[in-house]
C-alpha cells in the first residue's frame, strides 16, 4: 500500500466516525475542497468538518470503499455514501503531501436510467 492509500484509507475511516473535526487529522493547513459540478470551494479543516457537521441527514453516515487508485502524492477513491434514505456516490481525487491531503476534487454522479436504445447489448448492474 502506498502512503497516499493508507492517507485515503484514514481520511474515510474518520469519516466514518461522524467526528467530522477528527479528519483534520489528515488535512494539510493549506487543505483545499473543490466540487466542479457545483463550482465550489472551501478552504480549511474547520469549515469541512462544520460543512460535513451541518449537512441534512437522516442518521449516521456509512462510507462504503469501492476501490482506491493510489500513486506516491495522489490518490482516487469510489465510495458509496448513505445515511440509511439518501444514496450517493462520489469519485474524489487527492493530492497529499507529507501524508497530508491538501487538496480534494469531488465529483458526485447522479444516476439515470440506461437508455432502452442499448438495452440489447447490456446488462444490469446489482445497485450498490
Amino acid at each position: 500500500m502506498s502512503s497516499s492509500e493508507g492517507v485515503v484509507r484514514r481520511f474515510w475511516e474518520l469519516m466514518a466516525t461522524n467526528d467530522f473535526s477528527s479528519v483534520a487529522e489528515v488535512l494539510a493547513p493549506e487543505f483545499v475542497l473543490e466540487w466542479p459540478q457545483s463550482g465550489e470551494r472551501l478552504r480549511g479543516a474547520e469549515r469541512f468538518a462544520q460543512m460535513n457537521a451541518e449537512y441534512e441527514s437522516h442518521g449516521p453516515w456509512r462510507f462504503t470503499i469501492h476501490k482506491i487508485v493510489a500513486s506516491e502524492t495522489e490518490a482516487v477513491s469510489d465510495v458509496s455514501v448513505t445515511d440509511g434514505v439518501q444514496n450517493a456516490r462520489a469519485l474524489s481525487f487527492f493530492t497529499i503531501k507529507d501524508g497530508k491531503i491538501t487538496r480534494l476534487v469531488e465529483f458526485w454522479p447522479e444516476p439515470y436510467p440506461a437508455p432502452e436504445s442499448r438495452k440489447h447489448l447490456t446488462e444490469p448492474l446489482e445497485p450498490v
